[in-house]
């Protein structure tokens, strides 16, 4: 019984986290787009030479909700993607600095960092359905 009222407790504290969908597209632009383009279809100049194609980055919400877990994890490492070979490059380290809390659609807290957190808002904007 405790245990979801901490749960919940702890989503109702959590401040909403601001996003700068601005940063997030420089951050896109400089770490993202050789292998998913630039307009995040898959189609960047690296996407030829990899094994396994690069994700179309703008169809992530196709069901409806854009899935912010899986996009966390897959850019912090903490579930790493092999793409050609080797694992898609982890940005974790370099994305490092003032920890942030964030919500999924469910209302589940993840805790990420504030350039994830930019980074999510950008590609929340180039859904396309």
């Amino acid at each position: 019984m405790k245990a979801p009222l901490i749960c919940l407790l702890l989503t109702v504290a959590l401040p909403a986290v601001a996003q700068d969908a601005e940063n997030g597209e420089a951050l896109y632009v400089k770490h993202c787009a050789t292998c998913h383009g630039i307009d995040a279809t898959g189609q960047g100049p690296m996407a030829g030479v990899l094994m396994i194609k690069p994700a179309d980055l703008s169809a992530l919400s196709k069901d409806g909700v854009f899935p912010t877990e899986r996009v966390v994890r897959r850019i912090d490492g903490r579930d790493p993607l092999v793409s050609h070979g080797s694992p898609m490059p982890v940005y974790g380290d370099f994305f490092e600095g003032e920890d942030k809390a964030t919500k999924t659609p469910s209302g589940q807290p993840i805790l990420t960092s504030a350039p994830i957190v930019d980074l999510l808002a950008y590609l929340e904007t180039l859904q396309t359905g």
